[in-house]
């Protein structure tokens, strides 16, 4: 993740830029990632100021996840734009979502954990599979199946009958 510290001690006032390319061997550093798959462009612009880096982030491509549905895997698509104010001041701190201050000691800011934070948030809460063109999902067929077919009870369980029987003594 060293590849991701943007330098910012040496460089000129204005406007830097930085290209990305997110691939599977990023989501394998990220601990308990969600995510183990992708092809995402991750572009910044950095303006730096005397006192504050303006970092302004575009993603698109798209990540392999999980169906929420059928547990098949999928590619879905991401995009979106992001824009993190960094303050320079005494210590590390967050003074809101979009607001950090690092250490004026600091030379170099790592955007790693931004770009992952926001390729999640690009992504909804439920991933399902999309339909094709004819309305019909794309799930696979066999899980679905097989989720359709669940055997119904049989009886009821024995401790929520003693359960309702005493219920019923209480309220009488």
């Amino acid at each position: 993740m060293k590849n991701f510290a943007i330098p910012f001690r040496g460089l000129k006032l204005g406007d830097h830029h930085f290209e990305y390319v997110i691939g599977e061997k990023f989501f394998d550093c990220i601990e308990y990632s969600e995510i183990k798959k992708g092809n995402v462009s991750v572009d910044i612009s950095m303006i730096k100021q005397e006192r504050m880096l303006i970092f302004e982030f575009s993603i698109s491509g798209t990540v392999e996840v999980t169906c929420d549905r059928c547990l098949g895997l999928f590619d879905f698509p991401v995009e979106g734009n992001e824009t993190i104010y960094v303050k320079l001041g005494e210590e590390w701190d967050e003074e809101s979502d979009d607001v950090l201050i690092i250490p004026e000691s600091e030379h170099e800011f790592n955007v790693s954990q931004l770009i992952y934070e926001y390729i999640m948030l690009d992504l909804p809460i439920q991933r399902i599979h999309p339909d094709d063109d004819d309305g019909k999902s794309t799930c696979d067929p066999e899980m679905l199946e097989k989720l359709g077919t669940q055997p119904e009870p049989q009886g009821t369980d024995p401790r929520w009958d003693a359960l309702a029987q005493l219920k019923k003594l209480l309220n009488n």
